[in-house]
């Protein structure tokens, strides 16, 4: 599909320097979608068009404007698709997906597409590159890894705008069962094990 190659194209040029949501997590998520198509029977056309374009704007996490960055992709999506002559039928169901992706917006998408670009774009959230995802973003926004009195939110709820392990509590340890598709949920949670192995090794370095 051509159309695809134009819009990575596109994409490559104006997504932000973001290490966590740079044009290689788009590409991460392309993988796993195309997996996801297969097995899901989904139209590859849409759901990949979808997850080119998930992250077109993406606010960093500091900002407060991050929980609008799935909306404003959506909005943006719009032109580039009606330029590559996609029909209004087809735009809708991508940009409704898109819009509905982020873990902040609290949603479940109503198309198949979009439940494939919500599951696809969280695996990368998890497994080794998730790790990876979670501690560059801490280190940009210059927090500390733990809570050195309670490091794994025992006795306290987790604060992830304060610390970076929080952030497993708070969302990733959550991810595997908000998975939409049977072919989601089975590799979440393999990858869903490589962080609580992450976990269980670091309390004991500590």
């Amino acid at each position: 599909m051509k159309v695809l190659d134009s819009i990575k194209n596109e994409i490559k040029e104006i997504m932000d320097n973001d290490s966590a949501h740079d044009f290689e997590h788009v590409m991460r998520v392309y993988k796993n979608a195309q997996k996801m198509c297969k097995k899901e029977k989904a139209n590859e056309k849409l759901v990949l068009s979808a997850v080119l374009l998930h992250d077109i704007v993406s606010h960093p996490k500091s900002d407060k404007r991050s929980k609008n960055s799935s909306m404003e992709s959506a909005k943006k999506s719009k032109p580039i698709l009606e330029k590559y002559g996609f029909s209004k039928e087809e735009i809708i169901i991508i940009s409704d997906a898109i819009r509905d992706h982020s873990f902040s917006q609290n949603k479940i998408p109503g198309t198949l597409e979009g439940k494939i670009l919500q599951d696809a774009d969280r695996l990368d959230a998890l497994g080794a590159i998730g790790i990876a995802r979670v501690f560059a973003t801490g280190g940009s926004l210059k927090r500390p890894f733990y809570n050195i009195d309670d490091p794994f939110c025992k006795t306290r709820i987790p604060d992830d705008k304060i610390w970076t392990i929080d952030h497993f509590y708070q969302k990733l340890l959550k991810l595997e069962s908000l998975m939409n598709t049977k072919s989601g949920k089975t590799e979440a949670k393999k990858r869903t094990t490589v962080l609580k192995e992450f976990l269980n090794q670091l309390n004991q370095e500590l």
